[in-house]
């Protein structure tokens, strides 16, 4: 079932992320995604429409919404290839018209998951938190 995030999924959300952030982004060190737990707790999931897929009563991934930005897409990775990454681009994808979204180059897995759902390269940047050379993608029309 996907619904709107409560304010008690919090500590299941972060899990999820740090989870998947380890697994996925395992050319980052370990350590940044450790440290970046507070910011997201305080700061990032507060400001964003944010949207989870339970399944038996557990959080198996959420998105993360900001104004027309896909702030976030994680799925734990042991509920991974179950169709929730699926279901929840099609859960933002009825909620905007348009997306765009920053994506780690290395995260090939990523990457080939949002070009099979519409999304196309629009420019490419460096995260200024890690380094890291990552694409900005865009899907739909404004």
């Amino acid at each position: 079932m996907i619904r709107q995030a409560r304010p008690e999924d919090t500590d299941a959300i972060l899990d999820v992320w740090l989870l998947a952030s380890l697994q996925a982004h395992d050319f980052v060190p370990a350590a940044y995604w450790w440290q970046q737990q507070e910011q997201m707790r305080a700061r990032y999931l507060p400001s964003a429409e944010v949207w989870v897929c339970e399944r038996d009563g557990e959080i198996q991934g959420f998105i993360a919404l900001a104004e027309d930005y896909l702030a976030a897409l994680f799925v734990r990775p042991d509920c991974q290839q179950k169709g929730i990454g699926k279901a929840l681009m099609a859960t933002a994808k009825r909620r905007r018209r348009y997306l765009s979204l920053r994506v780690y180059c290395e995260n090939d897995i990523a990457v080939n998951f949002y070009r099979q759902h519409g999304f196309a390269i629009t420019a490419e940047s460096v995260d200024p938190g890690t380094g890291q050379p990552q694409l900005c993608m865009g899907f739909g029309g404004a």
